[in-house]
Order: C-alpha cells, then structure tokens, then sequence
C-alpha cells in the first residue's frame, strides 16, 4: 500500500522526504513526537497517513505538534481548546474499512503511563483530503475486515442514538447501518464489496464527528488502554450488551434502526414493540456469522488478553472517558462492571 502511494507520487512529480513505518497497533505520544522531530529535520511541508485508525490519528498528533510549533503532543491535551496555529496540508488514505478517522475530528493516542487513551477533539484534526481507494483495503484478512467494518458499525449505531444525535448525523449514520449490514458479510467472505466499505466507514465517521459515540466506546477504549485489546474486538464484544442496557432509553430509537439493520420486509413484519430487541438480536446474529466465518471473539476471555482482575481498572478508567458523557443511558461503576 505504501509503493503504491509513492508510485502515486512520484508520477505527479513528487517524492516523500521521509517515511516512517514503525506505528504500533496503539499508537502512542512518544511515537507522536518522535515522528514530528523526523518531520522538522527532513524538512517536511505535509502529511501523508497511509494505514488504519492508529496511523491516521498518529499523524493528526504530529499535526497537533507542528502546528503548535511544540515537542510534546500532551501540551495540545484538551476538548476542542486547540487553537489554529500553522497550517500542515495533510491527506489521509485509510488501509482499513473502519475507524472513519479520515473524516473525523478526534484523534485517539495512548498514554502508556496513565493506562489509557487520550482524546483529542479538534475541528482542526480534520484531514485535508481523504482518499478512498479499494487497492488499499484489498489485502486485508477476512479477520481484520471484519473487525474493523463491525468498529464502522458501532460508529453509525452511537452516533445515531446518543445524546448529540441530530438530522446531519442521523443521515450519515442510517446510511452508513444500512450499507455496512449489506456489504461487511460479502466483505469478509469474498473480498468483494470494498469500496461500498469504504465509503461506508467514511460515512459512520462523518456521522460520529456530527454528534458523539457512547458507552461502547468508553468502555471499549478502557480495554485497549489497560489490557490491549485491539478496538475493533472490544466494539464488537461490547456492542450487543451496550445496546441492551440502553435499552429503555432507546426503545424507540432501536426500533427506527431495524430498517436500516434488517431491511423493509423484516422490518414490516415485525410488531412495533418488538422491534428494539429485534434490532439488537439482528446485530448479534450479524456478530456470530462473521465470528463463525473468521474467529472473530465475541467475548472477552476470547481475546486472551483480558483478567477479571483488570474490570475494576477497565470500569475507573471508562468513567473519565470523554464518550460516556453523551450516552443515553447513565452509567456508574458498578453498572459498567455489570456490563
């Protein structure tokens, strides 16, 4: 996927002055600032990120970092408090059908001394362009489609539902549900459907940076900052338990949902009091066929990586996340260890 950009470039008359490709699953601040000291001494004028979430957000760190004309991306810490500062052209080509980070303006970046991972929110995060193109994704396992088409998935669910949902994000979110529960099984199966993915993670992505994400995503970043669980297996084990305990609350909103999760017919054939929990066992059914197909976890000892012992600090960890605020359902300690 790089030689291709590169080749990309250098037909328009360009080369990269640096490459790095040393980004870890999480990325973190070290790696952050390690790569804007590579950006000042090259004598670099833009940003290129080719790769998943965790590349996409690394480079919108060292943005952060060059545009502040700082060293440590922990001084631009904060919600929406960033100020301009200088411009850095940056361009963004996803690898991945899934964190929609090309088309956000949040950037998730690991503290490893705290055990957790930093939000950034900016609208000066977003990316200049971004660049779908099915080559980049063709490569994907059927394992990693899936689990970062099922992160897509949750994207457009919470922002559809949550707090700040509003008519921009609810339109890019239904779209987005409708094409993901279509195209992600042929994905997984086939490879084909891989543009359709694309822009539907774009889309999800568009929807959250509308409105917000929720509980899943508190939670589910708290597993990756104390026990490393990769974010697309944490919103897939954390999707279905998530939706049940907002169930109340979302009753209404759940049953609308059917029809972009199941299709018109199911949709009509199902009793309007019913269909909330039909939403959420279409998704779990949904979860298991891509599980059955790729090994996909669906619990948390599946993933290997998680002790019982670590949900008192996955569950302190999930409250000072910033998502938790604009779920609709509140949630203290005990409840999220519940869940």
């Amino acid at each position: 996927t790089v030689k291709i950009v590169q080749a990309a470039l250098r037909q328009g008359g360009m080369a990269a002055a640096e490459t790095f490709c040393r980004i870890p699953p999480d990325s973190s601040i070290q790696v952050v600032n390690q790569i804007a000291g590579l950006y000042r001494q090259a004598q670099c004028d833009s940003l290129i990120a080719v790769g998943g979430g965790s590349v996409i957000d690394t480079a919108k760190g060292v943005g952060m970092v060059l545009a502040q004309a700082g060293s440590d991306l922990l001084d631009s810490a904060g919600c929406e408090v960033l100020p301009r500062g200088a411009h850095v052209p940056f361009v963004a080509v996803p690898t991945t059908a899934g964190t929609g980070s090309e088309a956000t303006l949040v950037a998730v970046v690991a503290n490893p001394a705290l055990q957790a991972k930093m939000e950034f929110l900016s609208y000066h995060l977003l990316p200049d362009v971004a660049v779908l193109d099915p080559r980049m994704t063709e490569t994907l396992p059927p394992r990693i489609t899936a689990s970062t088409g099922f992160d897509a998935l949750v994207h457009a669910i919470e922002a559809a539902t949550c707090l700040q949902r509003n008519p921009v994000s609810d339109s890019f979110a239904e779209r987005a549900i409708r094409q993901i529960t279509q195209s992600l099984p042929r994905a997984v199966k086939n490879g084909r459907a891989r543009l359709a993915m694309a822009n539907a993670a774009y889309l999800a992505g568009a929807a959250f940076s509308n409105s917000m994400v929720g509980l899943v995503h508190a939670i589910g970043h708290a597993l990756g900052g104390v026990c490393h669980v990769a974010h697309g297996d944490a919103m897939t084990i954390l999707l279905p338990a998530v939706m049940q305990y907002n169930l109340d609350k979302c009753r209404e909103r759940y049953g609308e949902l059917l029809l972009h999760v199941a299709g018109p017919e199911v949709y009509a054939a199902t009793p309007a009091a019913q269909r909330a929990q039909k939403t959420i066992d279409t998704l779990k059914a949904l979860r298991q066929e891509l599980a059955d197909a790729t090994g996909l976890p669906t619990t948390l000892s599946q993933t290997g990586r998680v002790k019982q012992e670590d949900f008192e600090a996955v569950a302190r960890t999930a409250l000072n996340d910033g998502a938790i605020i604009v779920n609709p359902a509140e949630a203290d300690y005990d409840e999220i260890l519940g869940i």
